[in-house]
This record gives structure tokens, C-alpha cells and sequence, in this order.
């Protein structure tokens, strides 16, 4: 038998399957990453603001979640959190792929939290007469976070964000656990059907390593762009 044959790589069924596990990996980290950022913005003034409940609440959210791991999580929203849906909700979530949209759940809550702390460092930097400056001019504190602290603290913080991007890109492989089609899930059914390990494998290494050195390179590229200057 041949050690490496790279026609399975280049088409045929195997291909098929590697290449929707791929597409479907990039469509969890799209997607999870567009829950994830807002909900990390929510948590991040929640955790900086003035009202202690609010913080309280921020803090509890962020813990509870980041020091939980992603393995539990996944279980938990595929496994425990459907049986906490009324029936005809239970339905509509087992008739549209349960396994991606739970895994959504799981990467947006788990990723979030960890952006939420990149956002609060971000939020930290501005300095406050920049709030001050939008209050004298007759904003509300919610206009002026949203318009005025929001978006300095965000541009700050992308560096470590699309870092966590390429952490959720890798989390991503998790999600094989509860049975989504993701490309770990579809290399190892690769590996199951054909017996070529080897070949199912590395092209699976190859891609998760080389959609994380282009998201490395923009977080590189965008740093010496727009470097963060000192307040």
C-alpha cells in the first residue's frame, strides 16, 4: 500500500467529505464569531460600568463560563439544553442541524467571555475625559459608550481579538464530540472508511494551520497599520 496518496486529496468522495468538513469548520467560526464579539462588547461595559450590580453580574457571567471547559459546554448544549425546551421548540432545533447550531451556542458563549476581558483592557486604555469630553457635549452615558468608548476601545483591541479568532478557528474541532460534520469530525470518517489515516489527517493539520497563520498575519498586518498609540 501506498504511504501518501495525495489523490485522495484531489478528488473522489474523500474529497468531497475533507472539503465540506472544511467549509463547514470556517462556517462555525463565521458565525460564532458574529455572536461572540457582540456578546463579548455587552459583557465588557457591563463589567466596567459604574453600577455595581452590573458588575457583579458581568464578573458572574465571564466566570461562570471561562472556567467551565469547552468539552462540557458543547456536552451541555447538545445533551442537557434541549431537554429544557418546551416540545415544539425541542422540534424545530432537532429538525435544523442540532449538532451545528449547539456548537454555535458553545463557541459563541466560551469565546465571547474571553473577548469580553480583551474588550475591559481595551475599555481601560481610552482615557476618561474622552467620556467626559462626550458628556459635555450632551450625550447620555449610553450614547457615549456606544459612539465615543465603544469604538476607540475596539480598535484596540483587535490585535488580541483576532488572536481569540484563531483560537475559536481551533475550537472549533471540538465540536467533533457531539457529532458535528466540522473536519475533524469528517477526517476521522475519512480515516473510519479508507484506512489512510495519513492523508485524511494531514490535510486536516494543513488546513487548520493555514487558516490560523492568515488570521495571525491580518492581526500582524492590521498591528503595524494601525498601531496602537499611547493616550
Amino acid at each position: 500500500m501506498q504511504f501518501f496518496d495525495p489523490a485522495i486529496l484531489q478528488s473522489g468522495q474523500y474529497h468531497d467529505w475533507l472539503v465540506q468538513g472544511l467549509v463547514l469548520s470556517l462556517q462555525l467560526t463565521v458565525v460564532s464569531f458574529a455572536f461572540a464579539l457582540p456578546f463579548g462588547a455587552l459583557v465588557a461595559v457591563m463589567r466596567t460600568s459604574t453600577f455595581a450590580p452590573l458588575r457583579a453580574i458581568g464578573a458572574t457571567v465571564v466566570e461562570a463560563i471561562r472556567n467551565v471547559p469547552l468539552l462540557a459546554h458543547l456536552l451541555f448544549w447538545y445533551f442537557a439544553f434541549p431537554e429544557l425546551l418546551p416540545e415544539a421548540a425541542r422540534e424545530v432545533l432537532y429538525a435544523n442541524n442540532p449538532e451545528a447550531v449547539c456548537a454555535v451556542i458553545a463557541l459563541s458563549l466560551y469565546s465571547g467571555v474571553h473577548m469580553a476581558e480583551d474588550i475591559r483592557s481595551g475599555i481601560r486604555a481610552v482615557p476618561p475625559s474622552q467620556l467626559e469630553a462626550a458628556r459635555s457635549l450632551g450625550l447620555g452615558r449610553a450614547a457615549s459608550v456606544r459612539l465615543v468608548l465603544l469604538p476607540q476601545a475596539l480598535r484596540a483591541s483587535v490585535p488580541p481579538l483576532l488572536s481569540q479568532t484563531v483560537n475559536l478557528w481551533k475550537d472549533t474541532s471540538v465540536a467533533t464530540v457531539i457529532g458535528a460534520a466540522e473536519m475533524m469530525y469528517q477526517a476521522a470518517r475519512v480515516e473510519t472508511a479508507s484506512f489512510r489515516s495519513v492523508e485524511a489527517f494531514t490535510f486536516a493539520t494543513l488546513a487548520y494551520l493555514t487558516v490560523s497563520l492568515l488570521i495571525s498575519g491580518a492581526a500582524h498586518l492590521y498591528q503595524r497599520r494601525y498601531p496602537v498609540r499611547p493616550a
